[in-house]
């Protein structure tokens, strides 16, 4: 019995010996870190390409950006502005339908509709771009602010109630008829209430994630309160500010032609796409004109709801959740 389980002890040590063998330690290899090849901006573009939708009407908006910033200084272009005469009776070309010579056809006065609806919407998105700029770098840094520092709160709780109460076409009116009207009168008055809505649904998002244990752990290692907004708190909102900014777009755009609607926007020697569809408003009941108001409320459809599904897809994109 005792020679047998020497025998099975052998041939045990010796498959032990075949099978394992001890592990050396290398303080080197302690010092390095793991490494991941994941980016947060790459997976957030994969997943927007997914959406055929968007990325088409990305291409579109890129495309209609780039041609009207071009179009002024392409061959046979006319002036927006200069009013055409007929060379053979030296009247107005006016009510010209849409031919070879005038593209989209011309208005009331015999001004080239074509490159009024591209001067227009070039004006339209001026105002669009500057307005949502303003309105996010505001919202972000007063909402941020808001809903991170208790000692802040308060008053800028009182300006918000203060703000909020006061209707946004009034505000509109009100700047209107102090300011003489102009482009930069309009984007004055918009960025008066515009950054409310943005600032008010920041502070409400960073209340619910200020007090998480992470940040409490980075309070008290003594991280700066900047440190702490900008890189724990702001990169989960990334999804919620651009849609926002999307949508201030449109907006905006929207406002100035409810402005030119009521006589309140710009003059109407600046072209704008208000302009343009409270001019074509007037003609609308005749069937041979409405090409007036079709052309502009073509181009503003386009741009706005553009801006409305990318926005929305980008958002649903660059939300953390759906991230892995």
């Amino acid at each position: 019995m005792g020679l047998y389980s020497e025998e099975i002890r052998n041939i045990t040590d010796k498959s032990s010996e075949q099978l394992f063998e001890f592990a050396s330690s290398d303080e080197s290899k302690a010092e390095q870190s793991g490494y991941s090849n994941y980016s947060y901006w790459r997976s957030t573009w994969k997943s927007f390409l997914k959406n055929k939708l968007a990325v088409f009407l990305l291409i579109l908006v890129i495309g209609i950006v780039f041609f009207v910033l071009i179009q002024p200084y392409l061959p046979y272009q006319k002036s927006p502005t200069e009013i055409y005469l007929d060379e053979e009776t030296g009247y107005q070309v006016r009510n010209l339908s849409p031919n070879d010579e005038f593209w989209f056809g011309t208005n009331s006065i015999g001004q080239d509709l074509w490159s009024r609806i591209w001067a227009g919407t070039r004006t339209s998105l001026l105002i669009g771009v500057v307005v949502a700029f303003v309105e996010v770098i505001v919202g972000i840094t007063i909402g941020a602010l808001w809903g991170y520092s208790r000692r802040l709160e308060t008053p800028i709780s009182h300006a918000y109630n203060v703000i909020e109460n006061i209707p946004t076409t009034i505000v509109l009116i009100l700047m209107s008829l102090i300011l003489r009207p102009s482009i930069s009168t309009i984007i004055i008055a918009m960025c008066i209430t515009g950054w409310v809505e943005m600032a008010r649904f920041l502070r409400n998002q960073i209340v619910i994630l200020r007090d998480r244990e992470y940040n409490l752990a980075s309070r008290t290692l003594g991280t700066p309160s900047h440190r702490i907004i900008l890189k724990n708190l702001l990169p989960y909102l990334v999804s919620i500010i651009m849609l926002r900014m999307s949508l201030a777009i449109p907006f905006a755009i929207g406002a100035e032609v409810f402005l030119t609607y009521i006589g309140l926007g710009l003059p109407i020697s600046e072209p704008s796409l208000g302009n343009l569809i409270n001019e074509g408003r007037v003609l609308m009941m005749s069937p041979d004109l409405r090409y007036q108001l079709i052309f502009p409320s073509v181009v503003l459809s386009i741009i706005t709801i553009s801006f409305y599904i990318i926005g929305n897809s980008f958002a649903d994109a660059a939300d953390p959740k759906n991230h892995v």
